[in-house]
């Protein structure tokens, strides 16, 4: 009988031991699927661009761009940039604090008709466009924090502090046709101080291994799940993560000078121009370029005032093919942040006033009258104003993965309070530290042409914590402040 009980606890050993070894004693199963997931090379992806161009991105480490199969006819795809390592350039970090910016990886594109009906990469499915997108996740602000001068560490290794991959995986199974991420990207800047667990030994930079820890790897169920819309963050400006920007992300040709590794153009690199992307139904994204702008006014002669300035003009072009208009920025213009002063007490910050300063002076209630509705990110938190004035209806979702903002916004505004000079607001709804994703669904009605749209708020688990109706400019949500 003591043979049987020693040979039973024996065999019991050999099952758990390594259970144990791999720690799936204390891991939840959401943990143990993302974070041990291995990463798939060419790493591929589909980013929309002019005029809802599809284009095909393979990151691969060998030294030659894999061959796509579009409609089954083989190809070559195209190099976009070789896998090199550029010196070190001026940053936003003290010069001790930064470095070159390695690129390990070899970047090839295709640009795809808007007709393909399949595509692959070495094998690997490629998601692409469809005429009428009826299911849209957005995303914003999506890279663990790592920043000596704000004395700011998010814990990169630990999955509740920093849930962007279980984010991203609860997106992917909601089956979206189309992927909106709002800008910021990277955030991984600097080194982890040593004897920091959170973040000890996380690749830091804007070189190709923070990227892929910071985007590709976390999000590449969603990357396969969609293809994508893509706003530059300032976290993409060029004295931050601009070369990867340029390099993995932007759908139009990478251009010598335009790539921010020379900081002497970055006049140029900092900047580039909207464009739309058709959504079918008479509905379209105007997507925007915000990334360097500044939290103040901006003076004249700056160049981002005439930067800005041919932003909003040719915005308001591209608004006049569509009757129903979506802008797609980074940085919100009539939203709301908060913060506390040395007396604890909560204040709340106006929009945008860099671009508020540019924008007002060519129309008060700063956007094109044909733009609808307006998502960006930047806050890290998830919020919905809407007017009574004629502004277009504001939601900002950086909450997917970031370090939160935690200063509580109001549950009712106070009288008065606004975002900007004129906007009076109607409908304000906000959620402070919760992760999670925001989607947003076409109504269908018996007309053609549709201007009322299903928004739901969902967090990291995948449960839905909001609900909100859009119609023409005007929002309301189930819920004023999500607990």
């Amino acid at each position: 009988m003591k043979a049987k009980i020693s040979s039973l606890i024996t065999l019991l050993s050999i099952i758990f031991i390594p259970l144990t070894m791999f720690g799936c004693a204390s891991i939840s199963p959401n943990h143990f699927q993302v974070t041990h997931t291995s990463q798939i090379y060419p790493i591929t992806y589909v980013i929309l661009g002019e005029n809802g161009v599809p284009v095909a991105h393979a990151l691969t480490h060998h030294t030659q761009c894999p061959m796509i199969t579009v409609d089954g006819k083989e190809m070559m795809m195209d190099i976009r940039a070789q896998a090199e390592t550029i010196a070190q350039r001026p940053t936003m970090s003290a010069p001790e604090d930064s470095k070159p910016s390695a690129f390990s990886v070899l970047t090839c594109e295709k640009s795809l008709p808007v007709t393909t009906r399949s595509a692959n990469i070495a094998g690997h499915v490629l998601p692409l466009p469809k005429h009428d997108v009826q299911r849209i996740v957005v995303i914003g602000d999506t890279g663990c924090r790592l920043k000596k001068s704000d004395h700011a560490f998010q814990a990169c290794n630990d999955p509740v502090q920093y849930p962007f991959a279980q984010v991203a995986q609860q997106a992917a199974a909601w089956k979206p046709d189309l992927v909106i991420h709002v800008g910021d990207l990277l955030y991984r800047e600097n080194r982890c101080p040593d004897g920091n667990s959170g973040c000890q030994g996380s690749p830091w930079g804007y070189g190709f291994d923070a990227w892929n820890v910071d985007f590709f790897k976390p999000g590449q169920v969603l990357l396969q799940a969609a293809p994508w819309a893509m706003a530059r963050g300032n976290h993409e400006s060029c004295a931050r993560a601009g070369q990867g920007w340029w390099r993995f992300i932007d759908p139009r040709p990478l251009v010598k000078g335009q790539d921010c590794n020379d900081a002497a153009n970055d006049n140029i690199g900092d900047y580039s121009d909207p464009y739309a992307i058709p959504l079918g139904g008479d509905a379209q994204l105007i997507m925007l370029d915000t990334a360097n702008t500044i939290g103040k006014p901006i003076p004249e002669g700056d160049i981002r005032e005439a930067k800005y300035r041919e932003m909003y003009h040719k915005m308001d072009h591209l608004s006049q093919n569509a009757a129903y208009n979506i802008g797609v920025n980074h940085h919100p213009i009539l939203g709301f942040a908060a913060k506390k002063d040395k007396q604890g007490n909560v204040k709340l910050l106006s929009g945008n006033e860099g671009l508020q300063s540019v924008l007002s002076k060519i129309n008060p209630l700063m956007l094109p009258p044909r733009v609808n509705a307006m998502l960006s990110g930047h806050v890290h938190l998830w919020q919905e104003v809407s007017f009574s004035s004629p502004h277009p209806t504001q939601f900002v979702a950086g909450f997917s993965g970031t370090e939160e903002d935690t200063v509580p916004m109001p549950a009712t505004l106070p009288v008065g309070a606004t975002p900007a000079v004129g906007a009076v607001v109607d409908h304000f709804s906000s959620w402070i530290n919760g992760f999670g994703f925001m989607t947003i669904e076409r109504i269908n009605t018996a007309s053609i042409t549709s201007n009322q749209w299903l928004v739901k708020v969902w967090d990291r688990n995948g449960k839905q914590v909001n609900t909100c109706h859009i119609e023409g400019k005007n929002s309301v949500c189930d819920i004023g402040q999500v607990q």
